[in-house]
């Protein structure tokens, strides 16, 4: 990767960002299908009596799983999405 192809990402980026009157009057569904294919959770579930972690696409859609939080994050920033953190 070259600067130029993160200066590219940036940019396709933005030109998909809404404007921020538009961002304030969104609703939590309208926010969850906005950040849907850029911004996944992770969270702790147990599976047949063993703990993993669930993740999940920002609308709460299953994505995929992994037996620790690091190795679901890394999935999750190997795919090109942000993890959130969510408490």
């Amino acid at each position: 990767m070259t600067d130029n192809d993160i200066d590219r990402d940036e940019i396709e980026r933005d030109e998909d960002a809404l404007p921020p009157e538009a961002l304030r009057s969104l609703s939590p569904l309208a926010w969850a299908r906005y950040g849907v294919t850029s911004i996944a959770y992770a969270r702790p579930v147990v599976v047949n009596g063993q703990r993993a972690v669930s993740i999940h696409a920002a609308d709460g859609t299953p994505i995929g799983a992994a037996p620790t939080l690091a190795l679901a994050n890394a999935a999750i920033l190997q795919h090109g999405m942000g993890a959130a953190s969510v408490h």
